[in-house]
């Protein structure tokens, strides 16, 4: 069929290549004509454009894609409309493109019921090459709903400073109160509360500048990142690591989390394809590489990898080609492999379309911005109605909220989720938001459950796997990110860098490759294998015993720990450079936990595998066929841990002292061969001024009494000491009228305390006079802790019941550092602070034992939906993680002084496995995936929320069931 405008067209009218006749335009400039619409059936399609409007187009049911696309971009008069493309979740639930040349009625099954969605499909390099105003503009809307969703990943700087120029877009000039009113009131990253004061810094610098200039600023931010416009597809290598692939303007790339591993320019491939569920890269030959010939990389399905495949096939195209390529013939009798090509103008031909013709400039319309401006290009979609030919706009388009972040959401370019669409009764769902969290793609909803083997031997299983990869990525902290900030640096002492060296990295490498073992037979367990048979792989006793007694000539290097413990300590104290190395190394979101807990996590991984082993063996019946293997690897890992048990009580120990010499000020001496850390916690302490909050830490020999002043190194100043020889207790409710109030009789001092709660008043007497009675017999140190400036050698004991502390006595002493640097705020000292309650040595040795990982759903008191996150459990906290691969948690949630229950039927929870966190107005439901992941995670979390007492040190393995 001819065009019913028979008039030529000049070079570079924007007529698509090779394309039929029929298909009109591929963008159209204001004053050419739409495309013509094929006889036919019409159906509505509604779209869902970059600024949150969606738009209903009248099309016909013969029409191709490209005749919907250039309504579209006819409907913006966009004239870059190459760049973009339309979107959709097909019936596999797979995100993909609409295909330009087959028709729509082959491509949508249920095109009523189907919102697509116009996007950027191809990122360029330099957002200078994009010549339009409108073109940028969309751009940025693109950029403003990835960081939303957080599919573009920065650090804080690069976030805040994008979201200044959004802001700076939207609402124009600084001023303050205007400025914080708007971001409270609109949420542009996850996470956005703490980075408040820092995005309104970088607005204030913003002044004068226009909208366009704006957008032009936040692209040129973005496209320096390492995520900028990239996708990620799921995918394994052939040792089955996980990993992502995406496709850029330069070539394939290779993603482990969000960290580009790997890159295959597009003049080193010489062809792409995909066998079932194998992706394939054939590099060219070159001597100088490692690389084999051909890679191949395993995806979810055979649908998987032709979605990626394709989208690989146009990026080549549009960025690599001068022009579009040219059909192939159609074969007379038989098909070989797929006839897709790319449709379309590549982007050299767009930018000289625009560069050679003439386009009347037209005002268009930004939908969120109150700025006044004077946009000199095609128009956005108005509100109102509008018709074009026979075809077009043919409803309102609605608007939907300002907040535009939360438009949609991706999980590696395969699953969709409609998180602001328009539900049918025209009402506009809730997004789910975090404050920790808020990444669309996390979210899952009711009907995607996981399916899983019912065997509760898997998910002991899965539970060596999900702890594995955390206690691996834990090793990598000191292999990786340790070594890189402090061990090249000629402060640290040469026998501590190759001490580090040779006990961290045999153990790295052993423990990459179990892990990759268990990851595979976990595969073939699960049935997502061809070599899978039922049965021969549904147990993991057999690589447990084969990696376990592959382990023993490492026991050496588990007996180090503790020398490198001590030698790093000594090493600091010759080395003020050193202790600062280390201190602001732990003040990085890799070091979430202290740095000497990492040095002993190869102790407490033992731990973990006896435990994991012990559940096996009481589980399995002594005629099942991996009794046998988990029995013989429970003896061998029992025989390591009882060798190692001493050691690591003692390095625990030295390790927890070493942990608060960090949190206190003005205290000498704290780490001396035998004193026992005890208890540290809140208590209430009478003075002249009345009660005021303290925090004691009670030791083997002494207890120590501080305040948390406003210090800007967030420590602890001490006041006071009370050795405990002589010591004597008594209750003291009656004497002095206040609840749970007791007195702590010295030889020469006497201090009144109250406890918050009479759970917390038994705690501390039981501890004290088990300390008391421990101090009458040993021979244990006996030092003045405190500091001379210190200490209260002129107060009598009298005058100390009364005492009135001034003040002054709140600033911290600088007696060992002139200018006062940093430490670490988050510790369990400021927890315990915070949350008004205290913790002992107990505790921390179950903690040891009760440590967790795997992913959770987490769905606040009043949201609607589920985010799936990846949990740690360590430390008496929650970390949260997008994924297992990510390096450091998005945030934290210290679970001392919370309740762990079960939902009640008036909650209207309605799911099962299901637990939830309480504390004060703060609710947090949890679900996991089957009723043994429920147990466990129930079981560890009380292990930091039930009160311990000093009697549970004898019964822990009791209380702890395997």
């Amino acid at each position: 069929m001819a065009e019913p405008d028979p008039e030529p067209m000049s070079s570079g009218a924007g007529q698509r290549l090779g394309a039929p006749d029929t298909l009109g335009i591929s963008t159209l400039d204001p004053g050419h004509r739409p495309p013509t619409m094929p006889p036919g059936r019409h159906v509505t399609i509604r779209v869902r454009m970059l600024d949150d409007t969606e738009e209903v187009f009248d099309i016909s049911q013969k029409a191709s894609g490209k005749v919907l696309f250039d309504l579209v971009c006819s409907h913006m008069n966009l004239i870059e409309g190459d760049y973009f493309g339309l979107e959709f979740q097909n019936h596999q639930k797979m995100m993909v493109w609409l295909d330009h040349i087959k028709p729509i009625i082959k491509q949508l099954r249920r095109p009523k019921h189907t919102i697509l969605r116009f996007a950027v499909k191809f990122f360029p390099p330099d957002h200078a090459q994009l010549l339009e105003e409108l073109t940028r503009y969309l751009f940025a809307l693109q950029i403003k709903q990835d960081l939303s969703c957080g599919r573009l990943t920065c650090n804080d700087s690069s976030a805040a400073l994008m979201v200044s120029h959004i802001i700076q877009s939207e609402i124009g000039d600084f001023e303050e109160s205007q400025c914080r009113s708007h971001l409270l009131n609109n949420n542009y990253i996850p996470d956005q509360m703490p980075l408040i004061d820092k995005i309104m810094e970088f607005h204030s610098k913003n002044i004068g500048h226009t909208p366009a200039e704006s957008d032009f600023q936040l692209l040129e931010v973005a496209r320096c990142l390492e995520m900028y416009g990239i996708r990620l597809h799921p995918a394994k290598d052939r040792e089955g690591t996980v990993l992502s692939l995406a496709v850029a303007h330069t070539g394939v790339l290779v993603f482990q989390g969000h960290t580009k591993i790997n890159a295959f320019n597009w003049s080193k491939v010489r062809k792409l394809s995909f066998k079932r569920k194998r992706f394939l890269i054939k590099l060219r030959p070159d001597l100088n590489s490692s690389y084999q010939d051909t890679l191949e990389f395993l995806m979810a399905s055979r649908d998987c990898c032709k979605v990626f495949w394709k989208i690989c096939v146009e990026y080549h195209a549009f960025f690599r080609l001068f022009e579009e390529p040219k059909p192939k013939p159609k074969p007379v009798l038989f098909t070989r492999g797929s006839s897709f090509r790319f449709s379309g103008r590549t982007q050299k031909q767009v930018i000289d379309y625009v560069r050679e013709s003439d386009f009347k400039k037209i005002p268009f319309e930004r939908k969120h911005s109150r700025v006044q401006h004077n946009s000199r290009l095609s128009p956005l979609p108005s509100p109102f109605k509008c018709h074009l030919a026979s075809s077009g706009v043919v409803s309102n388009s609605p608007h939907l909220s300002a907040s535009s972040g939360h438009s949609h959401g991706m999980v590696n370019g395969q699953k969709s989720l409609e998180l602001c669409s328009h539900s049918p009764n025209g009402r506009q769902p809730s997004p789910l938001t975090s404050p920790l969290l808020n990444d669309a793609g996390s979210v899952r909803t009711d009907d995607e459950d996981e399916r899983f083997p019912t065997d509760r031997a898997y998910f002991i299983a899965k539970e060596l796997l999900t702890t594995e990869r955390t206690y691996l990525k834990d090793l990598e902290v000191i292999t990786v990110s340790f070594q890189s900030a402090v061990g090249h640096d000629e402060a640290t002492p040469d026998s501590l860098k190759n001490a580090i060296l040779s006990t961290f990295e045999p153990l790295h490498k052993f423990h990459t490759g179990f892990l990759r073992e268990v990851e595979q037979r976990l595969a073939l367990w699960e049935g997502r294998s061809n070599a899978h048979i039922k049965g021969d792989y549904q147990r993991i006793g057999d690589v447990m015993l084969k990696n376990l007694q592959g382990l023993k000539p490492l026991t050496v290097n588990l007996h180090k720990q503790s020398e490198i413990l001590l030698e790093l300590e000594k090493a600091c104290r010759a080395s003020h450079k050193l202790e600062g190395l280390c201190r602001d190394f732990e003040l990085q979101k890799v070091c979430y936990i202290p740095l000497n807990v990492f040095i002993l996590r190869p102790l407490h991984r033992l731990i973990h595998y006896k435990q994991i082993l012990e559940r096996l063996c009481k589980h399995y019946l002594a005629t099942h066929v991996d009794f046998r293997d988990c029995r013989a690897a429970l003896a061998d890992v029992s025989e390591v841990v009882e060798q190692l048990q001493g050691n690591l009580i003692k390095m625990e120990n030295f390790q927890k002292l070493l942990e608060l010499k960090k949190d206190l000020i003005g205290v000498d001496n704290l780490v001396v061969p035998g004193r026992e850390f005890i208890r540290l916690g809140c208590l209430s302490k009478l003075s002249g001024k009345g009660l005021q909050q303290r925090m004691f830490f009670l030791f083997s020999d002494v207890i120590l009494y501080t305040s948390r002043g406003m210090t800007a190194t967030n420590q602890f100043k001490v006041h006071g000491q009370l050795p405990l020889h002589g010591m004597t207790i008594r209750v003291s409710e009656d004497e002095w009228g206040v609840p749970h109030a007791f007195t702590l009789v010295g030889q020469h001092q006497s201090v009144v305390v109250a406890a918050s709660s009479l759970t917390e008043m038994e705690k501390w007497m039981e501890d004290l006079k088990m300390a008391i009675e421990m101090a009458k017999t040993s021979n244990g140190p006996s030092y003045d802790l405190l500091t001379s400036n210190e200490t209260d050698s002129n107060k009598c004991p009298e005058d100390s019941l009364v005492e009135a502390e001034s003040e002054d006595d709140m600033t911290p002493s600088h007696t060992s550092l002139e200018k006062p640097a940093l430490h670490r705020g988050n510790t369990m000292v400021h927890v315990c602070w915070h949350r008004n309650t205290s913790v002992s040595m107990v505790d921390f040795s179950i903690a040891v034992e009760n440590q967790l990982s795997g992913n959770l759903l987490r769905k606040f008191k009043n949201s609607n939906g589920w985010q799936k996150l990846w949990v740690v459990f360590t430390n008496f906290s929650l970390f949260f993680y997008k994924s297992h691969q990510d390096d450091y948690p998005l945030a934290s949630l210290p679970l001392l002084g919370y309740s762990v229950t079960i939902p009640s039927e008036s909650e209207n929870i309605h799911k099962d496995y299901v637990f939830k966190l309480h504390f004060k107005s703060h609710i947090y439901y949890f679900r996991t995936e089957s009723e043994y992941s429920f147990e466990r995670w129930m079981e560890v979390i009380r292990s930091a929320t039930v009160p311990s007492g000093r009697t549970r040190l004898l019964n822990s393995k009791e209380s702890h069931p395997h």
